[in-house]
């Protein structure tokens, strides 16, 4: 595996994203208005759509790198990939908790199965929720990495063509936020939402970084312990709840 130096930039990231982040849910609070129909509660919107939004972004990521794994063989890409489906689970059960939140103060119920927008979400999130439980199965480093990249391909190309399809559907319930038209948004909330999606966003990128520089000191640090035990194979044997191996 080739030298990958993911701290890079972490603290300038680190500073943006606690800057965007208080900034736009500052602006949530004290700048956007509340909605006319839902009041108040409308304004889990600006966490729940960021954190749904990137986390699907996320896993198209987790894909892309697992096409670029399945093409170079390094496994960097392996490790990013991990990585950026790690963190989007994580968000994605963010998304799911806000939207329950949500929905029972709106709708007076905590799901709405006739709803394909949550739905559709839903079954993403399963989806990559046997992500890790199929990587972990496998033994063999080799092929746990193709068998993920695979897995990470397929549920990446499910992604956009899920959001397509839920997208053409006639949804009466959920609000469709962005579109072309620029949708029914005052200019104030659409500036703020905005500002917190970018947040979210930058949090995403450098939480990636973190967990990056995290795994690759694990690495450096079992494969210095092999070195000095005499026992330098150039691979870390697999544990089920270990990282993705390089």
């Amino acid at each position: 595996m080739r030298d990958a130096n993911f701290s890079r930039g972490l603290v300038p990231l680190s500073i943006g994203s606690v800057v965007l982040l208080v900034g736009g849910f500052a602006m949530v609070f004290l700048y956007a208005p509340n909605d006319a129909d839902q009041g108040f509660v409308q304004k889990i919107f600006y966490l729940h759509v960021p954190l749904a939004i990137v986390a699907l972004c996320g896993f198209v990521a987790g894909g892309i790198y697992g096409i670029r794994f399945l093409r170079s063989g390094d496994r960097v890409h392996d490790l990013r990939s991990y990585v950026a489906i790690h963190i989007s689970l994580i968000l994605a059960v963010g998304a799911l908790v806000t939207g329950s939140i949500w929905a029972k103060a709106s709708w007076g119920q905590w799901w709405v199965w006739e709803e394909p927008t949550l739905v559709s979400f839903l079954i993403v999130f399963l989806l990559y929720a046997c992500y890790q439980p199929l990587r972990f199965s496998i033994e063999d480093p080799e092929r746990q990495a193709r068998y993920a990249a695979v897995f990470a391909v397929v549920g990446g190309v499910f992604v956009p063509l899920n959001f397509i399809a839920v997208r053409a559907a006639e949804s009466l319930i959920h609000p469709r936020v962005l579109s072309t038209t620029g949708g029914s948004m005052p200019g104030s909330m659409r500036l703020t939402f905005l500002i917190a999606l970018a947040g979210m966003a930058v949090l995403f990128v450098t939480l990636n970084k973190y967990e990056l520089t995290s795994k690759r000191a694990s690495f450096q640090l079992r494969a210095l312990r092999r070195r000095l035990a005499g026992d330098d194979d150039g691979w870390v044997p697999v544990r089920r709840s270990a990282a993705p191996q390089l």
